[in-house]
């Protein structure tokens, strides 16, 4: 930030310098690159004329070129500094319904612009609005989204300066996202009416053209903050990653089919599509019913479950590396109170959430819940103790951690059980999507339009939904997926998110590769993020196996995070998710399997070094030697007895304690951690099962540390209070990197009724 208002102060300095006269106010000091507009004005014309937006009328949508910026357009003779407001929307318009299944257009009030009022700055030939992203409206059906535009000037508009502004209608309590265009002529006094049209959408099920010339209202006044909305939109655009033609992949890299970027989608619905590689953005077109979308870099696009990824996924990787590992292994009924009388709700973590592992479900068919009554009144309700009675109402039918059943609503669980947990670590006024926005997606460069989020209550006050209602640019989809493929965490030299649960997630490490999907094609399910196994039974081509993470959202939404660091992404509505082809393509870029560089490339300056730390530190970590060793344990603690407590793999596992009277037993190993292994964690199942019915904690299971020559340090504690199948538990042992350290369980029961604490499947992977 400090270079950016050294940047500002110098830029200052030099107009002051060499104007004779100062510039007009309304510009900024900071100019948007692209500015100024150098064309003659001479633009032909025979829509959206100057009569027509004065005294004609709309009676069907057009082309989206007359919304356009033309190429000879000439530099505004006005700047716009005001509140724009559009006059009896309410009522006015048309409507053609194209695709409406559940019969939505019934509604004749849905028809129609919600209230429509933005106030706006102008930077040379950019109009800006002061307030971005979703803006609840109060509207029944709509709520508000509108985009940066241009004004300029054409030859015919007799002196008027001529605008044009790109807006989304987002449906109420609904993550679906409708794409419009207005446009109108202006001058320091005067306004004509507005032209608008609706010919696009990322919508599966809800389609349709709307249209409409309203009377506008210019109330030009002086903006507060006027010079800093101008320099953050000239900042904004400076920052956005360098784009090329999707076309121009193939002239970078010769062999490359740019087709089978699109080839798996329907044409008529793709919203956009594109590539990054080596810090370039191949982009596709934004295809509209009537031509290409004038603005398709502020085109908005909904989340749906990619916010499962990027909101809550991330949330616990940012969380994780403020707090600790934790996080993952806190249970969702200390920070839900509605949880804690649910007695299936019991043991089950917010990683089991993220992971759609609770164990909680109605029926265990592929995505069968996702599509029942239950959640479909979950999605319906604004209500958030509603919401959280729904989420809550699915019944146990699998031990936490085991079993895979997808439900939005446990997104929804984990996001407000770390907002629970934040609170109790920051104070009260904390907010997960607040910390969030401000604490990630700030830092990584993406902008106002993405940095809203709906909630409950049609309300800016009420509870993040975090397993949808995210909305994206394609710059600032671009930006996230940089974020965790190639930086890997690491905002300007800072580690934001937590390394170890980052690359579990995407893959990275072998012993923690979540849960097999069940269905026709199997995949891999981890902290929120999906993952697909490529080999070379997919492609001759992949002579070494290797997975593609990657995020994905309703209806025909795509972001693959390709382990040779590119990226690609897809944002349609038919339902179409067929991008196999694509990584056959960028496999020919970069191998998929070598670590993100062209072929031969030796690596750059700037490259991260390779890393050192691999392997497990624990050895016999699931006792299925038979015996403790190298474990040192109390006698009896290694045990087979499936028919008494179950292994979770294999027939060995660690029993602590159980007798039902007074017993310490303890299990530890001393482990060597190397230096700069700074994200080791020691990740183990534990089952606890107890017949204290008193709600005290008498019995304990606590993990210590104690490096060679130091003291003992108490890392985790649980109770006869924490029953529970068998759950992952995560510790953070990054402190020790450098170190030898003795890793000991220590159980203590007291005088009656047993508490069992059964431990397997234990490791301590180094790679980072």
């Amino acid at each position: 930030m400090r270079k950016v208002f050294a940047a500002i102060t110098a830029a200052t300095l030099v107009v002051t310098l060499i104007q004779v006269t100062p510039p007009p106010a309304a510009f900024a000091a900071t100019v948007v690159p692209g500015d100024p507009l150098t064309g003659s004005g001479v633009v032909s014309r025979s829509l959206l004329t100057v009569a027509q937006l004065t005294s004609g009328s709309s009676t069907g949508t057009i082309s989206n070129t007359a919304f356009a910026l033309p190429a000879t357009a000439a530099p505004p003779a006005h700047q716009f500094e005001g509140t724009l407001t559009l006059n009896g929307v309410a009522t006015a318009g048309g409507f053609s319904s194209l695709k409406d299944p559940h019969g939505y257009s019934t509604l004749e009030t849905l028809k129609h612009l919600p209230p429509f009022s933005i106030q706006l700055v102008q930077n040379g030939s950019h109009l800006i609005p002061t307030v971005r992203g979703m803006q609840y409206t109060g509207s029944a059906h709509w709520n508000l989204a509108v985009g940066p535009g241009r004004a300029w000037s054409e030859t015919t508009d007799g002196g008027q300066t001529r605008a044009s502004l790109p807006f989304a209608l987002i449906e109420r309590n609904a993550n679906c996202t409708h794409n419009g265009v207005l446009s109108f002529v202006f001058t320091n006094t005067s306004i004509s009416n507005v032209r608008y049209q609706i010919t696009s959408e990322t919508c599966e099920y809800f389609q349709f053209n709307m249209w409409g010339q309203v009377g506008a209202t210019y109330a030009k006044t002086t903006v507060s903050g006027a010079e800093a909305v101008r320099n953050a939109y000239a900042a904004e655009v400076a920052a956005r990653f360098p784009t090329k033609p999707i076309a121009q992949l193939s002239t970078d890299h010769p062999g490359v089919s740019v087709s089978a970027f699109s080839s798996g989608t329907t044409g008529s619905a793709i919203s956009t599509f594109g590539f990054v590689h080596g810090g370039t953005h191949y982009v596709g077109g934004c295809p509209t019913r009537q031509g290409e979308y004038p603005f398709c870099g502020q085109l908005l696009l909904p989340s749906y479950s990619t916010a499962k990824s990027a909101f809550g996924g991330v949330a616990m990787m940012r969380l994780a590396q403020k707090y600790g590992t934790g996080v993952a292994s806190a249970l969702l009924r200390t920070y839900i109170t509605q949880a804690q009388s649910l007695s299936q709700w019991n043991g089950v973590t917010i990683e089991h959430a993220l992971d759609m592992a609770t164990g909680n479900y109605t029926d265990p068919g592929f995505e069968v819940d996702e599509a029942g009554s239950v959640m479909l009144d979950f999605f319906l309700t604004e209500n958030p103790t509603e919401k959280l009675a729904k989420a809550l109402s699915f019944t146990r039918k699998a031990t936490p951690g085991t079993t895979w059943n997808y439900h939005t609503s446990d997104t929804y669980l984990a996001v407000r059980a770390m907002d629970g947990y934040l609170k109790s670590q920051a104070g009260s006024s904390a907010e997960i999507f607040a910390m969030l926005r401000d604490e990630v997606l700030v830092p990584a460069g993406v902008g106002p339009d993405s940095l809203t989020t709906l909630r409950t209550g049609n309300s800016n006050s009420g509870a993040a939904f975090g397993g949808y209602g995210m909305f994206w640019t394609r710059d600032d989809i671009v930006k996230v997926a940089t974020l965790l493929n190639v930086d890997d965490g690491v905002i300007g030299g800072q580690q934001v998110l937590h390394p170890g649960i980052l690359n579990a997630s995407l893959q990275r490490n072998a012993s923690d590769r979540g849960l097999v999907t069940p269905g026709s094609t199997p995949y891999r399910y981890n902290n929120s993020f999906w993952a697909r196994d490529f080999s070379s039974t997919n492609n001759p081509a992949f002579t070494s196996p290797f997975s593609v993470p990657f995020m994905s959202g309703y209806g025909g939404i795509t972001v693959a995070l390709m382990p040779n660091d590119t990226t690609y992404y897809m944002f349609s509505d038919n339902n179409e998710f067929n991008w196999t082809a694509v990584v056959a393509e960028s496999h020919k870029i970069a191998s998929m399997t070598g670590g993100g560089e062209d072929p031969g490339d030796p690596g750059d300056p700037g490259d991260p070094p390779p890393p050192t730390c691999i392997g497990d530190a624990i050895v016999n970590g699931g006792f299925e030697t038979g015996s403790a060793n190298p474990w040192v344990a109390t006698a009896t603690t290694v045990d087979n007895r499936s028919w008494l407590q179950p292994a979770r793999t294999g027939s060995w596992k660690a029993w602590l304690n159980g007798w039902g009277a007074t017993s310490t037993e303890t299990l530890a190993q001393t482990v060597a951690i190397p230096a700069g292994c700074t994200d080791a964690a020691l990740r183990f199942y534990l089952r606890i099962t107890s017949a204290e019915t008193w709600p005290y904690a008498y019995d304990n299971l606590y993990l210590t540390a104690q490096p060679a020559g130091g003291t003992s340090t108490t890392l985790a504690s649980w109770s006869n209070l924490d029953t529970q199948g068998y759950t992952l538990e995560t510790v953070d042992l990054g402190a020790y990197a450098g170190t030898t350290v003795t890793l000991k369980f220590w159980g203590y029961e007291d005088y009656s009724l047993q508490t069992s604490f059964v431990i397997d499947d234990v490791s301590l992977p180094l790679a980072g």
